[in-house]
């Protein structure tokens, strides 16, 4: 005997359930797939039983490329396929799921290819979201930053107004009351899809705040300026920013700036550091899967002594426990090899390159954080972060070993 069908006198017909004790007919909920998320990227091409028909759009972009985020509502206990028509956008762990409209994101790792995943909803899960990475936008910065509210060691503030009339945030943090002995400049999202970059972002920054060792060396002794959304349009509005025409934010720091943000950097920062950028960070997040992909890796310089620190650094970083990310100073990618080539930066100066001209400079460099694998490891937004208070960690020994500027 069917217990539950003759306790509740129910039975399923095809893509209904009817209720046999009373005149009721509900047909199953009609299945919707859009962009209606924070950084939202999709468009819906057609739904035809279980598979759904799905591709990313590039908004501006002149090459081929990979974000997208998007929700499924009306799917409850139903298993969906998604096939995406553009290219091979799934990365290395799958879709990012969020059950909690994006407060909290998991891999799904399991049932994907590099075109397509298939999710089985569960009976209570009436809105689920799906990115290609662990979606990060302002909501998520400001719920992070609200917990330093009051600390003397934080200065909120507004680099410039993005073309479409939002704030572009900027935050002074470390030693704000006395001149210090030197000023890092912390950079993300120049490239606006490149949201694990935030969660890093996110880590160091914690690590200078924190009551330690760490943190109390560098508030005596290093003030930073952090823009956590350089691309703040883009991040927002769900952008791929990569390859952005005429030319994207990472490529815009020479000539007349296309951009208001790079602009406003490449005006503001020389005022602020006043001879004393010692060091420049800028976090990205690489190419999709492959080779020099799915490890962390610094790109070098094509200066020679600066990169020459930036291996020093890298050594740092390798060394402090545990080793978050487990990221390695032999997979560094110097200035010569694969991408890393003159070629790469013949669209416009980068914001490291930018950054190396400015006086006192000693390191200026950037870091690539994988979407998803890191030398075999789950990059996730807890091992981000842990990667991100990590580099505060090798900042101070890096800059503690430095005489006076």
């Amino acid at each position: 005997m069917n217990v539950k069908k003759e306790m509740y006198g129910w039975e399923r017909v095809g893509a209904a359930v009817c209720c046999v004790g009373a005149v009721v007919f509900a047909a199953r909920a009609e299945v919707r797939v859009d962009a209606q998320v924070p950084a939202g990227n999709i468009v819906c091409e057609r739904i035809e039983g279980d598979r759904v028909a799905v591709h990313q759009e590039l908004r501006g972009s002149s090459q081929w490329w990979f974000y997208w985020a998007f929700r499924a509502c009306g799917a409850e206990g139903r298993t969906l396929t998604f096939d995406f028509t553009d290219g091979e956008p799934v990365g290395t762990r799958g879709p990012a799921v969020s059950i909690d409209r994006g407060l909290s994101w998991h891999w799904l790792n399991k049932e994907f290819t590099r075109k397509s995943f298939t999710y089985a909803f569960a009976p209570s899960e009436s809105e689920v979201w799906f990115a290609f990475g662990m979606v990060y936008t302002q909501r998520d910065w400001d719920r992070f930053i609200a917990h330093y509210d009051g600390s003397p060691f934080l200065e909120k503030g507004q680099l410039t107004v993005t073309r479409k009339g939002r704030a572009v945030e900027k935050v002074r943090i470390g030693c704000l009351r006395v001149e210090p002995r030197f000023r890092v400049l912390l950079t993300a999202r120049h490239h606006c899809c490149e949201m694990m970059a935030s969660y890093a972002l996110e880590g160091l920054v914690g690590g200078v705040l924190a009551d330690d060792e760490t943190g109390r060396w560098l508030r005596a002794n290093v003030e930073f300026l952090v823009v956590p959304f350089v691309d703040k349009d883009g991040v927002e509005d769900g952008d791929q920013g990569k390859y952005r025409a005429p030319r994207d934010h990472n490529r815009d720091y020479d000539g007349t700036s296309v951009h208001v943000e790079t602009a406003a950097l490449r005006e503001q920062i020389p005022a602020w550091a006043h001879g004393k950028l010692t060091m420049e960070l800028d976090l990205h997040c690489p190419w999709i899967r492959g080779e020099n992909n799915e490890w962390v890796y610094q790109v070098g310089n094509t200066e020679t002594n600066l990169w020459a620190q930036q291996q020093a650094f890298g050594r740092l970083v390798e060394k402090v426990e545990p080793s978050a990310l487990a990221y390695r100073q032999a997979n560094d990618l110097p200035h010569g090899k694969a991408w890393n080539t003159s070629a790469n930066y013949a669209q416009g100066l980068s914001a490291v390159r930018w950054a190396a001209t400015q006086p006192g400079i000693v390191f200026a460099g950037s870091f690539e954080i994988p979407y998803a694998t890191a030398n075999g490891t789950e990059v996730n937004a807890r091992s981000a972060r842990l990667f991100g208070a990590n580099l505060a960690t090798a900042i101070r020994q890096y800059l503690a070993a430095r005489k006076e500027p």
